[in-house]
């Protein structure tokens, strides 16, 4: 099953991560299929970004989604939206 999850980047106490779509039974920062975006929770200046197209690509093709990258997905799309 395909899961789009985060897998960690950066240095200690500096995280930086990437969305990426995965196997599921995949390690964390293990291997993944493709990156669809990054997050960094430290930057002031949009720490967000999504390949929207390919997001869309990989929910149509029946991947899920973990809770965090849900609840980033939403926070998005709202902040688009105004």
């Amino acid at each position: 099953m395909v899961t789009i999850r985060m897998a960690r980047h950066g240095t200690k106490k500096s995280p930086f991560y990437r969305i990426v779509a995965t196997d599921s039974r995949n390690p964390r920062d293990g291997r993944f299929i493709e990156i669809l975006g990054h997050y960094n929770p430290v930057s002031t200046d949009k720490p967000l970004m999504f390949k929207q197209e390919r997001l869309q690509y990989w929910l149509d093709q029946g991947a899920t989604t973990s809770e965090t990258v849900g609840r980033l997905i939403k926070k998005s799309r709202k902040t688009a939206a105004e």
